[in-house]
């Protein structure tokens, strides 16, 4: 099996890992494990991890003018959107979340014109609009509340603050990747959040009742801790050192597919007309932002 065929798979793998993880993690938030503990247990296991792999990648010192910028990408990356995402989950449902997540190329297409100046194509402006439309319809037109979700519209807000705060992490991180190993930064990266978030979770990760927890929560917390942290950015790394950015950006276009079909599946969530209709228009938005312009077109076409 070629090494190309192996990153597609790795993608297909850490996109699967995302989709399933909306259904995965909200199965014990908040009964067992409220959503801030969840993020302790998370950046606190990650950083473990990434440590002891860090054994077998280049001994790299981080140059002192990079700290500032590794702490902001460590309070973007790790800190904001995770609080933001797992406490959206707890108020809202896993089907909103694999479909809200999917705006991040819009919102960093967004943040690039302000941050940098970038110049978007008519095409680009009218997938914001209509990634937009779909997310705001979500926010302010869904139910109230569901059973396991009660508080859909401040959950779903939540979903684009994380989206936001993760697609600031994108730009920032930039020369960070192109500069250190991806060991060396999520070493450093986990454990300046787990420095940050401490305060802020400490108090519901001792919470914790593990004597209550039945053996598919703590299948669930291990899933999420492994999975959905450690596995997906060992698999992303792997994914970029074959594919384009480009193209394994691409499969974010299947996360909202899976975490729908598998919600649906296991009896967590509904699919409202309000949902399918809002879901068609953030992928559709999400598609003509990630499109590359035609040759011999200008930025302004």
């Amino acid at each position: 099996m070629s090494k190309r065929t192996l990153a597609i798979l790795a993608a297909i793998g850490a996109t699967t890992i995302y989709g399933l993880n909306h259904t995965i993690a909200k199965g014990v938030m908040p009964h067992h494990v409220g959503a801030f503990g969840f993020i302790f247990l998370r950046v606190s296991g990650a950083a473990i991890l990434f440590w002891i792999i860090s054994i077998f990648g280049p001994k790299e010192r981080i140059e002192k003018r990079d700290w500032g910028r590794l702490l902001l990408c460590a309070l973007f990356g790790m800190v904001i959107n995770m609080l933001a995402f797992f406490k959206g989950l707890e108020l809202s449902t896993p089907i909103n979340s694999s479909v809200l997540v999917t705006i991040t190329p819009i919102i960093v297409t967004v943040l690039s014109v302000f941050l940098i100046a970038e110049k978007v194509t008519r095409v680009k402006v009218l997938g914001i609009g209509m990634g937009l439309a779909g997310a705001l319809a979500l926010i302010f037109m869904s139910e109230g509340e569901q059973v396991n979700a009660p508080n859909i519209p401040l959950g779903n807000a939540l979903f684009i603050v994380n989206a936001t705060s993760y697609g600031l992490y994108l730009i920032l991180a930039k020369k960070l990747i192109e500069k250190y190993h991806p060991f060396t930064l999520m070493k450093w990266l986990f454990t300046l959040a787990f420095v940050i978030n401490f305060p802020i979770t400490v108090t519901q990760f001792l919470e914790i009742n593990w004597m209550e927890i039945p053996p598919a929560g703590l299948g669930a917390i291990a899933f999420v801790i492994i999975g959905t942290t450690f596995l997906t950015y060992l698999f992303n790394v792997f994914a970029l050192t074959e594919l384009k950015a480009s193209t394994v950006s691409a499969f974010v276009y299947a996360q909202p597919v899976i975490g729908i079909l598998f919600a649906l599946m296991m009896g967590k969530d509904r699919l409202s007309l309000l949902t399918f209709g809002a879901t068609l228009l953030v992928l559709m938005g999400v598609y003509l932002v990630s499109k590359r312009p035609k040759a011999g077109l200008s930025a302004e076409s």
